[in-house]
């Protein structure tokens, strides 16, 4: 039976026609349907993907009483009672890095403004037709002070372009470590006031939380240079709105540089009576890339949470992505792919399910033994396994569990799965390169280098000419192109290839790959 998966708001069709070439979905492409007659189409609905115009309520979840995965295409999800959700079950996600850039270079344009006032000359000069150069002189960005609250995916990239204009970066963030800014020969504040008494720009990047809600209030502003300019493209609230209000009436902001409002749309906001101010829409995600990347990063989402095969970027797991490094998370996402993976070579009933790490991530090795046994089972499993149940579940089928912290073999970080039966094991090594570039090392000891998404064949074989072109000969015979092909050898006498589909196979041809003389197996596998 195809999984059911429905679009509730619009999103590019890059993503949604990722969705439409699935075999195994049903798609329900919703977006323009009116919200109150949206509900009456969640009644077997197993995956929804929504933006900010749909609220995910206790009545959006209660009609759709099937509903096991929810992706809200963006990173907000104040829209999402993520509450209710766990209660019935869901699991929220969010696509928090698509919009990364987006929201960086408008940050960007954001600080520039401040220093310059383009929004003023341009529109005295376009709409006034005035020619006063005098009126317009502005501040240098070279050395000046940049105050970095926020050191994460978009608060670091802001500093290092601003660090380009010969800016002075003093950054604060109390959970990354210290050397993530040091090592950009950038300047650790040990506290908010010396980002506040230093700063002669401050630009916010820190997730609104009850810590952040408010944490740039009067009290606060008071302790700023006279003369500060602040930017805000992060979320609404961060800065209260009485304040910001005082520091521009006062002369204590000399430019403010907002895109987020405590409540919008924002058409009546007190802040822009103001001269000495750029605002814009909240349009940090709106660029034709940015949306491009949230609309297909959405749609894998919501494709492997529909076939059980991972939960990226989850935010009420019992084991929370969130509360987890954010070098980690790509390594949640990528060892239930690995032990997925595994378990489709896998045949007969697993006896045991073991991890093994080496460098940082070794220190979460027991919480991703977790995601691996629910990766490695859920195919078997179904929605009988999840991640609450999924050591309970393990010994009631006498599945041993287990985890190894290795030395480092060459990776910064690495990750291997190995899953045992009577007869026979694999196992499958990964690491993620630069933020979340997932890449499969090792199958069964052979090395390789591979993307972990796709049609694919796992071929083993003796080590002797013309087995590749037997392949590719069964393959052409049967109108499968070829889309990779990824050869290890283990120097004693075999070879084992990942071969990259563009369509999948039937049981006809991986039998006539198995038939092949020098074939030791032949699998086809999905991730």
């Amino acid at each position: 039976m195809k999984k059911k998966i429905i679009v509730c708001d619009a999103i590019l069709d890059e993503g949604v026609e990722f969705l439409r070439k699935a075999e195994d979905i049903e798609l329900i492409e919703a977006a323009k349907v009116p919200k109150d007659e949206l509900l009456t189409k969640l009644s077997d609905v197993e995956v929804a993907i929504t933006r900010s115009s749909t609220d995910v309520d206790e009545k959006f979840l209660q009609a759709a009483p099937k509903l096991k995965a929810l992706i809200r295409a963006g990173v907000g999800v104040d829209n999402v009672d993520i509450n209710a959700a766990s209660k019935q079950g869901v699991i929220v996600m969010n696509v928090p890095t698509a919009n990364t850039i987006a929201a960086v270079e408008l940050s960007l344009a954001h600080l520039l403004c401040a220093a310059r006032s383009f929004v003023n000359a341009h529109n005295q000069l376009k709409q006034e037709r005035k020619w006063q150069r005098e009126k317009w002189y502005g501040i240098e960005l070279k050395d000046k002070v940049l105050g970095v609250i926020g050191f994460g995916n978009i608060g670091s990239r802001v500093a290092i372009r601003a660090k380009a204009f010969g800016m002075k970066i003093l950054a604060y963030d109390p959970y990354v470590p210290h050397s993530k800014i040091t090592d950009l020969d950038m300047k650790v504040a040990k506290s908010l006031d010396e980002i506040l008494t230093q700063s002669d720009f401050i630009t916010i990047h820190t997730p609104k939380t009850t810590e952040t809600k408010g944490m740039i209030g009067l009290n606060e502003l008071a302790k700023m240079k006279d003369g500060v300019r602040l930017i805000n493209c992060a979320r609404g609230g961060l800065y209260t709105e009485e304040a910001l209000c005082e520091g521009l009436k006062s002369g204590k902001i000399a430019w403010l540089g907002i895109d987020v409002f405590d409540k919008e749309p924002a058409t009546n906001n007190p802040l822009l009576d103001f001269e000495n101010i750029s605002v814009t829409a909240h349009l940090g995600a709106n660029t034709l890339e940015s949306q491009r990347n949230i609309a297909i990063q959405a749609c894998e989402q919501a494709l492997n949470a529909a076939r059980n095969i991972a939960f990226a970027n989850a935010l009420n797991l019992p084991i929370k992505t969130e509360d987890l490094p954010p070098f980690i998370a790509p390594y949640v996402e990528l060892v239930s792919k690995m032990a997925f993976l595994c378990s489709q070579m896998q045949k007969t009933a697993i006896t045991s399910i073991k991890l093994e790490a080496e460098g940082a991530v070794a220190e979460y090795a027991k919480s991703l033994l977790t995601f691996a046994s629910v990766g490695a089972l859920k195919n078997i499993l179904g929605d009988s396994i999840n991640y609450v149940n999924a050591e309970f579940v393990c010994k009631e089928k006498g599945i041993e569990l287990g985890f190894e912290v290795l030395p480092n073999s060459g990776y910064n970080n690495k990750i291997s799965v190995k899953i045992s039966t009577a007869n026979s094991s694999f196992s499958v090594s990964g690491t993620v390169f630069e933020e979340n570039n997932q890449r499969i090392v090792s199958l069964n000891g052979f090395k390789t280098d591979f993307k972990p998404k796709g049609k694919m064949i796992i071929f083993k074989n003796k080590d002797i000419p013309g087995v590749i072109a037997a392949i590719s000969g069964i393959l052409a015979q049967n109108h499968i192109n070829i889309a990779d092909f990824r050869l290890g050898r283990d120097g004693s006498g075999y070879a084992l290839a990942v071969i990259l589909l563009d369509e999948k196979i039937d049981k006809k041809v991986l039998d006539e790959l198995n038939g092949l003389e020098a074939c030791v197996y032949a699998y086809y596998a999905e991730l």
